[in-house]
């Protein structure tokens, strides 16, 4: 466990701790944190996931285990919002997005250049599995929806923006791209892995920093939001995948996955349409600090 957490998770981890020391003593600040975010997203997180989605040979996909994942995410889903809405009287794109960060893991960015590390590129088809999941149906789910619930436009303007959003179009042409098996020029491959290999550290070094501006104090909805991602979502995996599909070897890179730390884009996505995000932010901090023995437990 212990080489497991100091050789390969806490490397990834620390990018995000830089950030938040840079950002605590006033080194970089907040907008150019914002700034570096928003190049990371539009410029570098696009080619990473085309290529991802576009290579990933679904056909090796663990279905029924990736099945049982996704309706835990959707189970996880529904009673965190209700929780959010009912018990703690959260505002409709509020609870939408702490419900998001409960079943959304930070799973590309970082469960998988960890699992990269421990288990090798060839090593990681399950986690791979659920990075295409969530960087395609559950990714664009929730950049869809939230421009819908947000109110801060219109609905014609709202579908405007999703036209342009390079990682939805980055998603759509990948998706193509693997359904018709077009083969990708290897100068291009070159280009995109140059480009994509930016976008975990950039974006962790950004979040950390402007995580580094929010207060550490744990208020009752962060507690109950964190405790539900880390101790209710992976046990309904686990119960799930134990249940429907017990002894599939998939599972231990499910469970592990679902063990992880908040994933960044719900604050990203607060961020762009002007949610309240003072619980949202603390819960990421939390998750990622209090993964990190789970983590080296489970891998």
């Amino acid at each position: 466990m212990f080489d497991v957490l100091t050789g390969n998770i806490l490397p990834v981890f620390s990018v995000l701790a830089l950030g938040f020391l840079l950002g605590r003593i006033g080194m970089v600040s907040g907008i150019e944190a914002r700034a570096i975010n928003r190049v990371s997203f539009i410029v570098f997180q696009p080619p990473l996931i085309f290529l991802l989605i576009a290579r990933i040979d679904v056909a090796s996909f663990p279905v029924r285990p990736l099945a049982l994942y996704a309706c835990a995410e959707i189970v996880a889903f529904v009673l965190t919002y209700q929780i959010a809405r009912r018990i703690f009287g959260r505002e409709v794109a509020e609870a939408w997005l702490l419900a998001m960060a409960v079943v959304f893991v930070n799973s590309l960015l970082y469960i998988w250049p960890i699992s990269v590390l421990i288990y090798g590129l060839d090593g990681v088809t399950s986690i791979g599995a659920i990075v295409a999941w969530d960087s395609t149906v559950a990714f664009a789910f929730f950049i869809i929806s939230i421009e819908l619930l947000s109110g801060d436009r219109g609905a014609g303007a709202a579908v405007a923006s999703m036209s342009r959003n390079p990682v939805l179009l980055a998603i759509l042409l990948a998706v193509l791209t693997n359904l018709i098996a077009l083969p990708l020029p290897a100068p291009l491959v070159t280009a995109l892995d140059f480009a994509g290999a930016a976008a975990p550290p950039l974006t962790l070094f950004a979040v950390g920093v402007i995580l580094s501006a929010s207060p550490l104090v744990p208020t009752p909805v962060v507690i109950t939001i964190a405790g539900l991602k880390l101790v209710l979502f992976p046990l309904m995996v686990w119960a799930l995948i134990s249940q429907f599909s017990p002894g599939d070897p998939a599972a231990p890179q499910f469970i592990l996955n679902a063990a992880g730390p908040s994933g960044m884009m719900a604050f990203s996505l607060a961020l762009l349409h002007g949610v309240r995000s003072d619980a949202i932010t603390p819960v990421i901090i939390w998750t990622c600090l209090l993964s990190l023995i789970p983590l080296a437990l489970l891998a």
